[in-house]
């Protein structure tokens, strides 16, 4: 059977290892995109027609007896179906809160007497958010740790001095780029715990880079079939009359490793999770991936970009820049000034789970970027010039059609809202990863107000200095809740990165918002900032890693339960009372209750006073591991020497394989 020039490429790029520089004629892999034999494309049309697997392709299906519509959010942020699984899940979350709040008690405080006798009234409970940061496989497993200590579910998460059950008293989960694919693969399979999708050999199997294949894995797939497979299915989508872009390679990819069905459940839709059992019961906080708006033609984002949610009913912002939602199941379809024609077709299947969680960390315009401005620094050292050239020269011309993108076209926006909507007159609408805008925690959907959360718990795992963050997100989200970027949202007031890193407030759990005395507008949640800091590991891996051994994803996993937990609150044996005071922080307020003193020790321990300290931090930032007690991982050595190679290798494989887009 031929094998195509670009998968040949690919194959030898991806098994060269560190040898790349000595691949037997390397020239040859600098193929151009003109170079693609007839061979080539006839192989491409051969096997999509022959073997795209059902399911990824979007298709027609019988419109409901109301014609999907794009939703006006200027009045309303809330859908209908938000506002009525709210109650359903407000009450729900008591028994959860209630349990939480004995296990880590405030001392002379009754907690349940409280509980009970707000009770009837859910919305004066503790309202809940956990936002999990982007960041790549470092932000997916850091922010596992802190799901798996967050779930009451997980084996020793209720003991002495830890956090299980916050999971289920939260009302809301949020996340984006390596986040989100953390909360889409929970979601995506059945909302499972952090401790069997480790245990499962199905699903996150990060051994072998994801663009190699599967071989070791359950499908037993080698790379040359994994990227047919993969090309099949883009192709289907091609015939189906829909654009294609470079995220969908990625999505389909993402999917492998993260959802637990044949080549990583091409029928798998976000939308679906609304029609779960225990989702619509209210037994699961509601998930929110976040993306930004990169409007055609565009180069970069801003702060100023508008910012995407997609939650399982609609995909849409609360900008003023948008204010509008459209239903997330019936994208793909032809909405044209708000509706659907009496001749459109209703489309269903454009919101595959992997191609939401891949809009959610869409980069690679970030990584032409980097490799035109600086590279000396961002383009690889071990790889052929003329390789480098090819990958630059590719992007470039993606870039320029802007299938750098996620493609959500056609847009569904178009001709709605004009005098406000900013792609109104677009037929495309193109997404990129959720923290292109400094905004790399996704806090956006709990600062809406019409939301009312009071508290959110941020996973932050951002590589802002050394691969270790320092608070430059939560200081964007702020800064954007102050412009006139952001309508009926609000955050609290954080100080600037230099600060964080000269008080330490990016080494340990620190407490923003506490005071609302002088707040003049509708309060913002008290936002419990968690940083990614090595407890027991090491894990300020590369964003762009692409390949990770079971030792190192339960080490980093490890450590992100430290993390929130503080070490099973060896650091802090107060840690847990703590958390309850700020879980009920808002609450208090609300009913005009006398804050107990344990909590007002808490908040003097770690609510941020307003000392500011911007001067240059004197030395780089290069924390020191916290415990004594830290875990070995034997081959870290070697595999780090496999992760930076692989790393250069995604931007080969991933150029290569995206030529077929210019076909």
């Amino acid at each position: 059977m031929h094998q195509p020039q670009f998968l040949v490429a690919a194959t030898a790029l991806a098994l060269a290892g560190p040898s790349f520089a000595g691949v037997a004629d390397a020239n040859a892999l600098a193929l151009r995109t003109a170079d693609l034999t007839p061979e080539d494309v006839e192989f491409l049309v051969r096997r999509a027609t022959a073997q795209a697997p059902d399911g990824y392709a979007p298709s027609e299906v019988t419109c409901p007896g109301t014609r999907p519509f794009i939703r006006d959010s200027s009045s309303s942020v809330l859908s209908p179906e938000e506002k009525a699984w709210l109650p359903i899940r407000r009450q729900e979350t008591i028994t959860h809160i209630k349990d939480f709040l004995k296990r880590a008690a405030i001392p002379n405080f009754d907690s349940a007497k409280y509980l009970d006798n707000v009770g009837s009234n859910s919305t004066a409970l503790p309202n809940i958010g956990i936002a999990v940061s982007g960041g790549g496989y470092r932000a997916m497993l850091n922010g596992a740790g802190a799901i798996k200590a967050f779930d009451s579910r997980s084996a020793g998460s209720t003991d002495k001095g830890n956090l299980g059950g916050l999971l289920q008293s939260a009302t809301y989960l949020s996340g984006l780029s390596g986040g989100g694919w953390l909360v889409g693969s929970i979601f995506t399979n059945n909302f499972t715990t952090v401790q069997d999708a480790v245990a499962s050999k199905d699903i996150w199997q990060f051994g072998e880079s994801i663009l190699e294949g599967l071989v070791k894995g359950p499908e037993n797939i080698g790379i040359v079939d994994y990227y047919s497979t993969i090309i099949d299915e883009l192709e289907k989508k091609r015939d189906a009359g829909f654009n294609r872009s470079i995220t969908d390679i990625w999505g389909r990819m993402l999917s492998f490793q993260l959802v637990k069905a044949k080549h990583g459940g091409p029928p798998y839709t976000f939308s679906s999770i609304a029609n779960d059992t225990e989702f619509a019961a209210g037994r699961t906080p509601l998930p929110i991936l976040v993306a930004d708006s990169r409007a055609p033609g565009e180069k970069n984002t801003t702060i100023e970009s508008v910012l995407f949610e997609f939650n399982p009913w609609e995909l849409g912002s609360t900008d003023p820049g948008m204010t509008g939602f459209a239903p997330l199941k019936y994208t793909g379809s032809k909405f044209d000034g708000g509706k659907l024609s009496s001749d459109a077709k209703c489309i269903n299947g454009f919101d595959n789970v992997g191609y939401v969680m891949g809009t959610s960390s869409s980069l690679f315009n970030q990584i032409i970027l980097r490799m035109k401005s600086d590279p000396a620094k961002y383009q690889p050292k071990n790889i052929p010039k003329t390789v480098v050239a090819f990958i630059t020269d590719l992007l470039t011309t993606l870039g320029d059609r802007s299938d750098d993108v996620a493609d959500w076209t056609p847009n569904p926006f178009k001709n709605w809202n004009s005098g406000k909507n900013y792609v109104a007159s677009s037929d495309r609408l193109t997404l990129v990863d959720g923290g292109e805008d400094g905004q790399n925690v996704p806090f956006h959907p709990h600062t809406v107000h019409e939301r009312k959360v009071d508290v959110v718990f941020a996973v932050d795992s951002s590589a802002d200095t050394s691969n270790w963050p320092d608070g430059a997100s939560a200081l964007a989200t702020y800064q954007r809740t102050m412009s006139n970027s952001s309508a009926g949202t609000s955050f609290p007031v954080v100080p600037d990165k230099n600060t964080f890193i000269n008080l330490g407030l990016n080494t340990r759990p620190t407490f923003f918002g506490c005071d609302t005395s002088k707040s003049s507008g509708p309060v913002p949640p008290l936002v419990v900032y968690l940083p990614n800091y090595p407890y027991v590991f090491h894990s300020n891996l590369s964003t762009f890693t692409m390949s990770i051994n079971d030792t190192e994803r339960d080490a980093i996993i490890s450590n992100g339960w430290a993390v929130v937990t503080q070490m099973n609150s060896t650091r802090d044996t107060n840690w847990p009372t703590c958390v309850s005071c700020a879980m009920l922080s808002r609450s208090f307020d609300r009913t005009k209750t006398e804050v107990p003193a344990a909590c007002k020790d808490c908040f003097s321990s770690y609510c941020w006073n307003g000392t500011v300290d911007s001067s240059q931090p004197a030395t780089a930032y290069a924390p020191k591991m916290w415990s004594n007690t830290t875990i070995d991982v034997a081959s870290k050595k070697d595999s780090a020497g496999a992760r930076t190679t692989s790393g250069s290798a995604t931007l080969i494989v991933l150029a290569i394989t995206s030529a077929m887009l210019l076909l």
